[in-house]
């Protein structure tokens, strides 16, 4: 199987980051699956497609089944779940554990995308099986689960729960933002170029977690005393974890009326009670969050305010994806 990442038309700025990402090789259109087909996904295949290089993995076929095969379970033993072919009962957990501690070493990407009620690539209620009665609904796929202990920050979903649209918004904005943090520690960077990444992410991160962004904050603070290393290392540790955290209504909100405050000076009456008058539409869930944005950052626009304007916050990924058009629940 050719895990190389497959590069796609660029349809967007071109110095824009393409995040890296691992997927179940079946849902990206290869037909690797039990029955010798696929699982294409409109969503990956179609609109993320063109902005993303993929990672595809087909564990199955990494340990040696052909496709089509004899389909598989999880069955109940005293070790712990294992990986069974459902009529020849051969077990393949020994296969597919070590296939995952060797991928497991080797991952670098930006996020993944598991196939959903897989007994490898399943990441939730996968069954497990004592005879013909499933005794536990809440496992995870042999090869997902070794995958997700071993990269606990890595932004990980099924292509069933991409079909939820904040979950969606909130994995496409994590894999392009840590896509901009490999691309800047993969480049030959200096102090100063973090403290500009981290100016430039400072919005979104308080949009997820207020309490790593004051931690970012302290660990940029010491850009000229900590040795390069330790600052990448503990910087990435603390950027990647804000995004753990889902940015929530409130904490759109926050940052929102933050960043109109920035510009308050610079905008006459009518403006600042426009955007507060939007801002609290969005609040009581009356308009999408791309409503007060597009307004914030036109305004940011006509009043020369820089900081507001480069803030990732405003553009996340491609606007083209339009993942911020929905209302908010």
């Amino acid at each position: 199987m050719d895990i190389n990442p497959i590069t796609t038309t660029n349809h967007y700025q071109e110095d824009e980051v393409r995040p890296r990402v691992a997927v179940s090789s079946c849902l990206i259109g290869e037909m690797v699956r039990f029955n010798g087909g696929h699982s294409r996904d409109r969503f990956l295949s179609g609109e993320l497609d063109p902005y993303v290089d993929w990672v595809p993995i087909c564990p199955e076929i990494a340990i040696g089944l052909g496709a089509p095969r004899e389909t598989l379970r999880l069955e109940r033993s005293p070790e712990g779940p294992h990986l069974v072919t459902r009529k020849t009962g051969r077990d393949l957990t020994e296969e597919m554990t070590d296939l995952a501690a060797e991928r497991a070493r080797t991952l670098d990407v930006d996020g993944y995308v598991f196939k959903s009620k897989s007994p490898s690539c399943g990441i939730h209620g996968i069954p497990v099986y004592a005879g013909t009665a499933a005794v536990d609904r809440r496992s995870r796929g042999v090869f997902a689960g070794r995958i997700l202990d071993a990269h606990p920050l890595l932004p990980v979903e099924d292509e069933g729960r991409l079909h939820d649209p904040l979950i969606r918004e909130t994995f496409v904005e994590r894999i392009f933002a840590n896509a901009r943090l490999r691309a800047l520690l993969e480049s030959d960077w200096h102090p100063r170029d973090l403290v500009a990444f981290h100016a430039r992410h400072k919005m979104q991160i308080l949009s997820h977690d207020p309490d790593v962004y004051r931690e970012t904050g302290r660990i940029v603070a010491h850009a000229g005393v900590l040795g390069r290393a330790e600052l990448a290392a503990r910087y990435a540790e603390a950027f990647r974890t804000a995004f753990v955290r889902k940015a929530s209504v409130g904490r759109h909100v926050n940052v929102l009326q933050h960043c109109a405050g920035m510009m308050s000076d610079l905008l006459d009456p009518v403006r600042r009670t426009d955007l507060a008058e939007v801002i609290a539409s969005y609040q009581a869930g009356l308009v999408a969050l791309s409503v007060p944005l597009a307004l914030l950052r036109h305004n940011a626009r006509g009043a020369a305010a820089s900081y507001v304007r480069d803030q990732t916050y405003f553009a996340p990924f491609p606007e083209r994806l339009r993942l911020r058009n929905h209302v908010p629940a």
